[in-house]
């Protein structure tokens, strides 16, 4: 909050753009799936995939340089972990939730 605009400036524009932009699409998804809608879960699935592409996408040459320091419990690692599990859930959720 305290960055501002510039808060991700490390990052291309198109990556600031969206990691922005998920400050609202994480309360969206949120709501749709509290709220039981059968899209909730893919919209959660897409919006996951794009924040760890981005997130990849800037850490990519550190990784490769450097990739023991990103097998550490912040940063990369949980965003991936929790990522692929909210990929492989959201079919089985959406289904469950259009059977309501």
């Amino acid at each position: 909050m305290t960055g501002g605009l510039s808060a991700y400036s490390y990052a291309p524009v198109l990556v600031q753009l969206l990691f922005h932009a998920l400050l609202l699409l994480d309360l969206l998804v949120a709501a749709l799936i509290i709220s039981a809608r059968p899209c909730g879960p893919l919209l959660a699935a897409g919006v996951m995939l794009s924040d760890m592409l981005g997130n990849w996408s800037v850490a990519w040459s550190a990784v490769m340089a450097h990739p023991i320091t990103f097998l550490r419990p912040v940063g990369l690692l949980p965003i991936t972990l929790f990522g692929i599990f909210v990929l492989l859930t959201a079919l089985p959720l959406r289904r469950a939730l259009a059977k309501r």
